[in-house]
C-alpha cells in the first residue's frame, strides 16, 4: 500500500468524562493492566498473521487516555510489534496524553519503550474555559506538560478547542498567540462541535448551553486560526491541523489518504486490504465484552464487513478532501459528478486541475455541505 500500514490500538479509560466527548471513554476504579496487555498481545498476534508481509510506518496509542497505561504494558506491546512486521525506518509512534496525568518517569520509560511522539490534549489556556470543559488540570499544568514532553521527545503535538462558550475574537487571537509563542512543531485546532450522546448536546437540547458562537463569529475565528498558524510557519495541511514541513502526522495522513490500519481495542475502526478486498472493522465498543470476546472467539471484532468499489471511492473522497492538498480521483467519477464540481468551483469552494480535486481555503470550514453534495446519490 503506497498510502501505508499503520496500527491503531485504543485506550478506552479516562479519570473523568468531558462533556464535549463522545469518544469510546469509560472511567473505572481501576484497570487490570496484565490482562489488558494479554489482550493487546493476542490480537497483534492475529493481525500479524493477516499482514505479515507489510512495512509498518505508524503506530498510534489513542483513547481515552493512554498516557495512564502502565509503562510495562506499553513496552509488552511495543515488543510484540517489532517481533511480528517489518518496520519503517521512520516509523512513527505516537502516544495521546492528558496533562493531569504526565508524569516525567512515566514519560521517560514510554521513551524508551519506543513511543517518539507524543500528542498532548491541553485544549484551553485559561483555567475559567478548563473548568467549562469539564478538564481536570490547569493551564499552568498544560503548560507544563507540553515543557515535560518537549524534553522527553523529539516530536510534540498538542490540541486547542476554540469557539467555545463566551469565548471572544480577540480571547482567541490572544490565546493562539501565546501556544505559537511555544515554537510547536503541529498543532490540532478544533472548533467546538457539539454531539448527540454528550453532556454537552444534552445541554443544548435542553437550551442551557449558554455563550456559543454565532456562526459569523466562529468563522471569523477560523480566519484568524488559519492566518495566525501560516505566518507562524504552520499551514494547515489538514482541516484542523497545522504542521511545520515535515512534521504532519504520518499515522493521520494514512487515515486521509486512503491507506490501510488495524484497529485494535474497545470500538477501535480499522480498514485492511487482504485478498484485494478492503475490510471495514469495528471493535466491540465495551471494554469488558472487547476482552470477552478476544479470549473467547479469538477476536475483538464485532464487525468484519467487505467495501465495494462504490464504498472505497466514497471514504477516498470523504477523507481525501480534509487534506489541503486534495486528492487524484477517476476520470469516471468526475465525470459523473461534473455538474456538482462545476457549482462549488463558481463558488470558488473547490477547485478541480486535471484529475486532482481539492477544497479551496474559502471551501474548507463548509466541507461537510461540500461532502453532502459531491456524495449524494
Amino acid at each position: 500500500m503506497p498510502e501505508g500500514f499503520g496500527i491503531y490500538l485504543h485506550w478506552p479509560f479516562c479519570q473523568a468524562k468531558c462533556p464535549y466527548c463522545d469518544f469510546n471513554s469509560h472511567v473505572v476504579g481501576s484497570v487490570d493492566d496484565d490482562v489488558w496487555a494479554e489482550a493487546f498481545e493476542a490480537e497483534l498476534d492475529r493481525i500479524a498473521e493477516l499482514t505479515d508481509d507489510r512495512l509498518l510506518n505508524s503506530v498510534f496509542f489513542g483513547g481515552g487516555t493512554p498516557s495512564l497505561m502502565a509503562v510495562s504494558t506499553v513496552e509488552r506491546i511495543m515488543e510484540k510489534i517489532r517481533a511480528r512486521w517489518r518496520l519503517a525506518n521512520d516509523l512513527e509512534v505516537t502516544l495521546e496524553a492528558n496533562p493531569t496525568s504526565i508524569e516525567a518517569d512515566r514519560f521517560a520509560g514510554y521513551h524508551a519503550a519506543g513511543v517518539n511522539r507524543v500528542s498532548v490534549g491541553v485544549q484551553a489556556l485559561n483555567d475559567p474555559d478548563l473548568k467549562k470543559l469539564g478538564r481536570l488540570h490547569s493551564a499552568e499544568d498544560a503548560l507544563r506538560a507540553v515543557d515535560v514532553a518537549r524534553s522527553t521527545f523529539d516530536r510534540v503535538s498538542f490540541d486547542l478547542i476554540y469557539a467555545r462558550q463566551d469565548q471572544s475574537i480577540e480571547a482567541w487571537d490572544a490565546e493562539l498567540r501565546q501556544a505559537l509563542s511555544y515554537d510547536p512543531d503541529h498543532l490540532s485546532l478544533y472548533q467546538l462541535t457539539i454531539e448527540d450522546g454528550t453532556a454537552f448536546g444534552d445541554r443544548f437540547k435542553r437550551g442551557t448551553l449558554r455563550g456559543l458562537p454565532d456562526e459569523d463569529l466562529a468563522a471569523d475565528m477560523w480566519d484568524v486560526t488559519q492566518s495566525l498558524c501560516s505566518e507562524a510557519g504552520l499551514p494547515a495541511y489538514e482541516v484542523s491541523n497545522h504542521a511545520k514541513s515535515g512534521q504532519e502526522s504520518r499515522h493521520n495522513l494514512i487515515y486521509w489518504s486512503s491507506g490501510d490500519w488495524a484497529g485494535i481495542g474497545p470500538g477501535a475502526h480499522g480498514r485492511l486490504t487482504l485478498d484485494g478486498t478492503r475490510f471495514a472493522t469495528v471493535g466491540a465498543k465495551a471494554p469488558a465484552a472487547w476482552l470477552e470476546r478476544v479470549k473467547t472467539q479469538g477476536h475483538g471484532d464485532v464487525e468484519n464487513t467487505p467495501l465495494t468499489s462504490t464504498d472505497c471511492l466514497e471514504e477516498q473522497v470523504m477523507m481525501g478532501l480534509r487534506l489541503v492538498d486534495g486528492i487524484t480521483l477517476p476520470p469516471s467519477w468526475i465525470n459523473s459528478k461534473l455538474n456538482e464540481i462545476r457549482y462549488l468551483d463558481d463558488l470558488g469552494l473547490i477547485h478541480l486541475e486535471n484529475e486532482t480535486l481539492r477544497v479551496s481555503a474559502a471551501g474548507r470550514p463548509v466541507l461537510n455541505s461540500i461532502l453532502d453534495r459531491l456524495l449524494a446519490r
